[in-house]
């Protein structure tokens, strides 16, 4: 005990043993996602010599499918595959999609992103699916666990950014979605091999017999709406969080000085910040939010998604200032401050938002619901690849950050006004 405050390995002691399985998989999965991610603008521009709009585009609509095929991926386990073995499909639909990139070919290249965005929409609902179901005895420990898995996210986004990137970019751009294939093989096999600590969970006959009761309709259509209006907000905030894998990645790429003590560092190494910071501060989160809870000072959702757009605010506020100031040879500072504050911002709502559904959604459409709220972060990613794609045409860079604070700045004061509405209805229906 610290001052009264139980040490972190404490509290991951009290959750399910199942959360150490799924942290694992999701850890590799995420290594092969952001792993490619990072190199995809960079390849498009610097080998393929496609324009920022071009570029931009791919990006948009990727990132959009990727976040789009939850919606029949999650209908699909709901009724006919359960949510493990569309786990298991999805991963491995997955693996071939990058050892696809890994040829060097126009049609491989395609083919390949086209096997990303179907395997995804079977792997990505069914484990936010299957997390939510770990906790249903232990609420009081659900965000906290959210937090932690959300950490094993960024530890593989970390090392994805990080190794990926740095062969993509260094020794041959194949090599670098290589191993993100690799990444994704590890992540089937463990979740194959660990299955077992999960018990009935996940199973499509132990799933059919849990949803056989059913809420009242005024109950569904009211937990659907809240959930909707949540999914606005949580929309927004990936537009102007999403600028990091196209627009800040071009800007860091050309304008920052990524000099360090004589050694220029690569541009998608920058984009490894995010998850550093997230496996920092993730645990102390956590652990906080544990407390506040056992406390019963329990910080709301919808002030969790208030913080979110202020700490986004900051962030682009910052790099704007920095921008004004030097325009070109931006000092890398800079972008660490940025990377600092948006950071603190994603950690407010994006494990948060996953929790939140995971709590109020009807268990009879808990993966079509989680399809749902993966399809805001869908209209997100397309919009920030066509803003991304012509920022530079319009507008600055100082002034294109100006812009993406002031709109993270007038939805926290939109949520200032109405979270206490929205804290009541999440209370009716958790």
């Amino acid at each position: 005990m610290l001052n009264g405050i139980p040490e972190q390995s404490q509290i991951v002691e009290k959750h399910p043993k199942a959360l150490r399985i799924m942290f694992l998989t999701e850890m590799w999965e995420r290594f092969s996602f952001y792993g490619m991610r990072a190199l995809l603008v960079l390849y498009l521009t610097k080998h393929l010599k496609q324009t920022d709009d071009e570029a931009g585009l791919i990006y948009g609509i990727y990132n959009a499918l990727v976040y789009f095929t939850p919606l029949p991926g999650g209908y699909l386990a709901d009724n006919y595959l359960g949510n493990r073995r569309s786990i298991l499909l999805g991963a491995l639909i997955m693996m071939f999609g990058h050892c696809s990139l890994a040829i060097e070919s126009d049609i491989t290249l395609y083919l390949g992103l086209g096997l990303l965005i179907l395997g995804n929409g079977f792997f990505k609902p069914n484990m936010t699916s299957m997390l939510g179901e770990l906790y249903r005895d232990r609420p009081e420990l659900k965000d906290s666990g959210y937090m932690l898995f959300y950490v094993g996210i960024n530890l593989g986004a970390f090392l994805g950014f990080l190794i990926c990137g740095y062969v993509g970019e260094r020794i041959n751009w194949h090599y670098g979605f290589g191993l993100a294939g690799i990444g994704m093989l590890f992540g089937l096999l463990l979740f194959y091999f660990g299955q077992k600590t999960l018990g009935d969970i996940g199973n499509l006959k132990n799933e059919t017999t849990k949803k056989k009761h059913d809420l009242e309709a005024d109950k569904v259509s009211g937990r659907i709406g809240l959930i909707l209006i949540l999914a606005f907000f949580h929309t927004m905030f990936w537009v102007i969080y999403e600028q990091t894998g196209s627009s800040i990645n071009l800007f860091t790429d050309r304008n920052v000085d990524r000099m360090f003590f004589g050694i220029e560092i690569p541009t998608s190494s920058f984009q490894s910040i995010n998850p550093i910071l997230i496996m920092f501060f993730g645990p102390f989160l956590s652990r906080f939010w544990f407390n506040m809870s056992r406390d019963k000072k329990e910080i709301s959702i919808p002030t969790k998604f208030y913080w979110s757009f202020i700490f986004a605010f900051s962030a682009y506020i910052a790099l704007y200032i920095g921008t004004s100031i030097y325009n070109v040879n931006v000092p890398s500072i800079w972008i660490f401050i940025f990377y600092f504050g948006l950071t603190l911002g994603e950690l407010h709502i994006s494990p948060v938002g996953l929790s939140m559904v995971s709590k109020i959604a009807p268990r009879k459409l808990m993966g079509l619901i989680v399809g749902v709220w993966f399809l805001s972060i869908s209209l997100a990613q397309y919009l920030a690849g066509i803003i991304g794609g012509r920022f530079g045409k319009y507008m600055s860079y100082a002034e294109f950050f100006l812009a993406l604070g002031v709109l993270g700045l007038l939805c926290a004061i939109v949520l200032f006004f109405v979270k206490e509405r929205l804290v009541k209805k999440i209370e009716e229906y958790s």
